[in-house]
């Protein structure tokens, strides 16, 4: 449970599917040692040859170069000029001096395009990955409209426990001083903080589906006066099984409320669900569809190696300095990650077996550079926002191009280069 303002106290899927959504991946011809090519995305073909640049690691020989462009350090990308600036808005002007001071300049694609619906009241589909800025979209807008009297309270749900943390501590940074508060209410940690806290007044609740509706049938969580609910990261939502939840809390809410609805996809489920839970949106959709063109995309076909030895050795390169590495299954992830750590590398793991402090200590290890290899599910990364990841390594396929996006977009932020490995074989 946290609060802001300085008041704050401590707080499956099945692998039927392997990658058959992705294209066919054209393959290297060498023998006997991994190689390289290009996945999807940019349009460059990498084929490791004979007559390759090569490192020697340990005892065996990879071509380690073959994946590397080095042509150039940043990518080509168009700039993008926003229609607004933060101060066209018209934002509380103590808002309006915290963005300031947090050195924003211009909005980014997601917030010059939703900001202005949100401010007018209407329910929104924001389409965007993570690391666009979209927590930012929803929340200046709320913000202002709270400080301003237009709203009392309302309701975030997130699907994971990091992500309604990350969420929160976003809030607190956009809020010192205002006398606004929020409160966090997820799985995983002791319920009788968050009790004590909601008994209190807050402005902003942020929890999970699970936690919220303990909170509820509890009669400690009232909806009664909450008219705006954001579902963040609603696709994830749907993957993990929570829709059901979600309909429940919003059954709880008054018929007239104004919903804010972000999603990384537009499948088939999730406009079912778009024209179930809101009324007449606009949708804003920036570029979710593909893999980001600043991020270089690369099969490793194993050639028989085991990929416990593929990615060590490719570890050993100091190229690789801010990993993220994907598994299918929690049990996989902390075996891998107990491995690695076994032979000399610094490694940690987040999936769902491990306990909300292990995990919130294994994030902070990753983000200030203690560990430099982070290995994680897929669910348990929903969300993350992580600065300067360097590569992303699909040790083990993701189950569908959705989930493969959501990975790889983990590197690559804003206008920086990232590149993304997937092991085959």
């Amino acid at each position: 449970m946290f609060r802001n303002s300085h008041r704050s106290t401590s707080s499956r899927r099945s692998s039927s599917s392997r990658g058959s959504s992705f294209g066919k991946p054209s393959f290297g011809q060498s023998k006997g040692r991994p190689s390289y090519c290009s996945f999807s995305g940019r349009n460059r073909v990498v084929h490791s040859s004979q007559s390759s640049s090569r490192r020697s690691i340990g005892k065996s020989t990879l071509n380690i170069d073959s994946f590397i462009n080095k042509t150039s350090n940043k990518p080509i990308v168009p700039q993008f000029c926003p229609e607004h600036q933060f101060v066209d808005f018209g934002l509380d002007k103590m808002l309006e001096d915290i963005v300031i001071k947090k050195d924003y300049t211009n909005p980014t694609p997601i917030q010059d395009k939703i900001i202005p619906h949100i401010m007018s009241g209407k329910d929104v589909v924001g389409l965007a990955n993570t690391g666009t800025g979209k927590t930012a979209a929803f929340l200046l807008p709320l913000i202002h409209k709270i400080k301003n009297g237009q709203l009392e309270r309302i309701l975030i749900l997130a699907p994971t426990r990091e992500l309604a943390l990350q969420i929160n501590q976003e809030f607190k940074s956009f809020t010192p001083g205002m006398g606004i508060y929020s409160a966090v209410c997820v799985g995983g940690i002791n319920i009788q903080p968050q009790i004590r806290e909601l008994r209190q007044y807050c402005h902003v609740v942020i929890g999970t589906p699970g936690r919220v509706i303990d909170l509820i049938k509890r009669g400690v969580l009232k909806l009664d006066d909450i008219k705006t609910i954001v579902l963040d990261e609603a696709d994830a939502m749907l993957d993990m099984g929570f829709i059901n939840d979600v309909r429940f809390v919003i059954s709880k809410m008054p018929k007239a409320h104004h919903t804010l609805f972000f999603s990384a996809t537009m499948s088939p489920a999730i406009k079912r669900l778009i024209d179930e839970f809101l009324h007449q949106p606009i949708t804003v959709a920036i570029g979710t569809q593909n893999p980001p063109t600043n991020i270089e995309q690369d099969v490793v076909r194993l050639n028989g190696r085991s990929r416990f030895d593929v990615l060590h050795d490719l570890l050993q390169d100091p190229a690789f300095e801010k990993v993220l590495v994907f598994g299918r299954t929690k049990r996989g992830v902390e075996k891998l990650s107990k491995t690695l750590v076994a032979s000399g590398i610094k490694a940690e793991s987040i999936h769902g077996n491990k306990s909300h402090g292990g995990r919130q200590r294994s994030l902070k290890q990753f983000k200030e550079g203690d560990v430099r290899v982070l290995i994680a599910t897929d669910v348990a990364a929903r969300g993350l926002d992580i600065s300067n990841v360097s590569h992303v390594i699909n040790y083990e396929l993701p189950e569908s191009r959705e989930d493969y996006i959501h990975r790889i977009g983990r590197t690559g932020r804003g206008v920086q280069l990232g590149k993304a490995l997937t092991f085959i074989g």
